[in-house]
């Protein structure tokens, strides 16, 4: 079982310049990883319970947007990240990726969540860094943060909340969400 952890990764992030934008990748962080294969191709993901709701909370402070490197399955990603959650969804190299992110943003102000092996090259250039705990061994290396839950169950919601803790106001369980906060799904404060 992994445990939670900050690793010792150098963290860019600070209260003077604080982070604009949450990249994450699709496949083994917002899904358990498995691809689910008929005579006919790639047919089914995985998506994981309450990762929309914790996106939700971390909304008003942050832009978030979705990467995928799956173009067999980019139906089914789109499907979950572009028309049901309502989120900028683009397909880019798993390797190339930290190319992207700095064409369209400073690295510095970047939240980044990936799993796989190459995501580390992403992870050490930007601000701050999370891996849920079934990634890589590089990809927890290099992330700031590892959660106790892994991809597909529960890791992006446990990221959003470790965010809003770490760089804005701690979400308070013991009260209901803002009114203003458009929470996930159909379901209003």
């Amino acid at each position: 079982m992994a445990a939670t952890a900050t690793t010792g990764a150098a963290d860019a992030a600070s209260a003077d310049q604080p982070p604009q934008v949450f990249i994450l990748d699709v496949d083994g962080v917002m899904t358990n990883g498995q691809f689910y294969y008929s005579a006919e191709g790639k047919a089914f993901k995985v998506f994981g319970a309450d990762d929309n709701d914790g996106l939700s909370l971390l909304k008003p402070h942050l832009e978030i947007r979705f990467v995928t490197g799956d173009k067999k399955g980019w139906d089914i990603s789109a499907r979950r990240i572009v028309q049901d959650m309502g989120f900028a969804l683009d397909l880019v190299s798993t390797i190339r990726r930290i190319d992207w992110i700095a064409e369209r943003y400073d690295p510095k102000q970047v939240i980044y969540m990936g799993d796989g092996i190459f995501d580390h090259y992403v992870m050490r250039e930007v601000a701050y860094a999370i891996a849920p705990a079934n990634a890589d061994k590089n990809a927890k290396l290099h992330a700031h943060y590892v959660t106790e839950r892994m991809g597909g169950d529960r890791a992006v919601a446990e990221a959003s909340l470790h965010i809003l803790e770490r760089f804005f106001t701690a979400y308070d369980p013991s009260a209901l969400p803002q009114s203003k906060v458009a929470m996930s799904g159909e379901w209003k404060v």
